[in-house]
């Protein structure tokens, strides 16, 4: 028997497919919303039954565009779901403009009358957006999760791949939804499924909640320096509130001057230049994707003056922050 033509034995108990509304935000990513829904058609492949239905939806129901410029014809518009559906939002860029007044009180609705919910990528903005995480625990793209944590104070965001808490889902983006797709397959179906699944797809290492969604320091730097690393790490997770270079000399052993070097010798600048710019780019996270005033990103990024920080911003991105907040908002009206 040939690979293409092995079927995965799964127990027929009688039971109607399950089926997937998925939601396509204007400019979603199309790497989540296709890793997606392949999952479940291979499924459906290698079980030789049709496991899994989905449909297509969104916002006027004719057709929607993904980040990539690919245009999608929607199965329909914003219509009530069966009770047993599971919804999937699919987010991308400008997931905020996206996430209209009609999306939000669709989701709400359809909340109320106890169905799940999912969102990938950046959805997990909109399911927090129409107040669905309020007390949960989610996940949300690196990127995003600057701009998440000034904004919704209520959900516990983590950085993990995917979690699942009660009948709330949230993804990380890009290949997490295969992660996520695998854990539902495995909790409908059983894992020898899930295994040949992964394996017609070419996935390696099926990542669980437990997992997180960016590379190791070491990895994301490209130097393998215990010290360096950590330094980094200490950083990274003390950006409002900046260690001065000898108090992150002494917490990782060794003197301010080893330190210096051992920055100039990896990295080609220095800790106190390294630092400013990882405040910089979160500065310019939040600039990009909130309404934070320029004075409160400031101070979130441990500027204790605006001129300071302008001034900063200016040199490294060669425009101001009031001129990036402009430049955006000139973008998301076209």
């Amino acid at each position: 028997m040939t690979l293409d033509r092995q079927i995965v034995e799964v127990e027929d108990n009688g039971a109607k497919p399950r089926r997937f509304v998925f939601v396509l935000l204007n400019n979603f990513t199309m790497l989540c919303f296709a890793a997606a829904l392949e999952s479940l058609r291979i499924a459906n492949r290698m079980s030789g039954k049709e496991l899994y239905t989905w449909r297509l939806i969104g916002e006027g129901g004719d057709v929607i565009a993904c980040s990539a410029g690919t245009r999608f014809k929607l199965d329909g518009d914003l219509e009530e779901c069966a009770r047993d559906d599971t919804i999937l939002v699919c987010g991308g860029i400008d997931v905020a403009q996206a996430s209209s007044k009609k999306v939000l009180n669709w989701l709400r609705r359809e909340a109320r009358r106890g169905a799940v919910v999912g969102g990938l990528c950046t959805a997990g903005y909109t399911l927090a957006k129409a107040g669905l995480l309020d007390g949960r625990k989610a996940t949300i793209h690196w990127e995003n999760q600057d701009s998440f944590i000034e904004e919704f104070e209520d959900v516990e965001l983590t950085k993990s791949v995917f979690v699942v808490d009660g009948n709330r889902m949230t993804t990380a983006g890009g290949t997490s939804s295969i992660d996520l797709m695998l854990k539902i397959i495995a909790d409908d179906h059983g894992e020898t499924l899930v295994f040949d699944v992964a394996d017609k797809v070419i996935y390696t290492t099926i990542r669980t909640d437990q997992d997180t969604q960016r590379l190791s320091v070491p990895t994301r730097i490209g130097v393998r320096h215990p010290k360096l690393s950590a330094v980094i790490q200490i950083m990274e997770n003390n950006i409002e509130d900046p260690i001065s270079p000898s108090i992150l000399a002494k917490d990782v052993g060794m003197s301010t001057r080893q330190l210096e070097r051992l920055f100039r010798r990896y990295l080609n600048r220095s800790p106190k230049r390294y630092y400013m710019e990882l405040r910089l780019q979160k500065a310019r996270n939040l600039l990009m994707q909130t309404d934070m005033s320029v004075i409160n990103v400031a101070l979130a990024c441990g500027f204790a003056s605006p001129s300071h920080f302008s001034k900063c911003y200016r040199s490294q991105y060669n425009t101001t922050p009031y001129r990036e907040r402009g430049a955006q908002a000139a973008r998301l009206s076209i």
